[in-house]
C-alpha cells in the first residue's frame, strides 16, 4: 500500500488531498476484483520552508505547528452502492486569546464550583470537519477539486476570525457561531 501510494503520488496531483485521496481510493477498487469499498485517510501537517542566508532553501522545512488537515474518503463500487464520499476537517489547531472572553449565565447546582466571570483568558484545541455530497465517481470530485482548498481555506479563516474577533459568552457559544458561518 505504501509504494502504491508514493507512484500514485508521483503519477497525480497531490493536491486538494480530498483529490488525491479519492484517486487512491478509486485505484484499489479498480484494480482488484475482491475489493468493493476502500478507505483512505490522509492526514497533512503544516510545513515551512525555512530561510538560509535570507533565501528560501530549496529542500529544507520545519514543521509550522500541530495544526493538521484531515480527510477521510471511501470509493465504493457498484456492487458495494457506488460513489465516492470525503470527509474534510481541520484538527488540533491551538488558539488563545487572553482577553475577551467570558463564562456567565450557566445552570448552576449544588456541585458548581466555578464563578461566573465576565473576562477570562481562552485557549483550546480547535477541531472541526465537514461531510461533502456524495459523488458520483472519480470524474465529479475531479471536477470539485479547486472547492476543497476553498472550503477547507474559508472554514480555517472563519475559525480564526470568529475565535480572536467573537466578545465570546462562552467556549460552546463562539463555536456556535463558527458552525452557523
Amino acid at each position: 500500500q505504501k509504494q502504491t501510494t508514493y507512484i500514485l503520488a508521483k503519477q497525480n496531483p497531490i493536491s486538494p488531498p480530498e483529490l488525491f485521496g479519492s484517486i487512491l481510493a478509486q485505484h484499489y477498487i479498480d484494480k482488484y476484483d475482491h475489493i468493493h469499498a476502500a478507505h483512505v485517510k490522509i492526514i497533512q501537517h503544516r510545513w515551512t520552508r525555512m530561510v538560509v542566508d535570507g533565501k528560501p532553501h530549496p529542500h529544507s522545512f520545519y514543521r509550522d505547528g500541530e495544526e493538521i488537515r484531515e480527510v477521510e474518503v471511501v470509493a465504493r463500487d457498484e456492487k458495494a452502492g457506488g460513489g465516492i464520499t470525503v470527509k474534510s476537517g481541520i484538527n488540533k489547531l491551538l488558539v488563545l486569546k487572553s482577553t475577551g472572553s467570558a463564562f456567565y449565565g450557566f445552570n448552576k447546582c449544588d456541585y458548581t464550583i466555578l464563578p461566573e466571570t465576565w473576562d477570562r483568558i481562552l485557549s483550546t484545541e480547535i477541531e472541526c470537519g465537514w461531510l461533502w455530497k456524495t459523488c458520483s465517481g472519480l470524474q465529479e470530485v475531479k471536477f470539485r477539486a479547486a472547492a476543497f482548498d476553498e472550503a477547507w481555506k474559508a472554514a480555517r479563516e472563519i475559525t480564526l476570525n470568529t475565535f480572536a474577533n467573537d466578545n465570546s459568552a462562552s467556549v460552546q457559544n463562539t463555536m456556535y457561531k463558527m458552525c452557523d458561518q
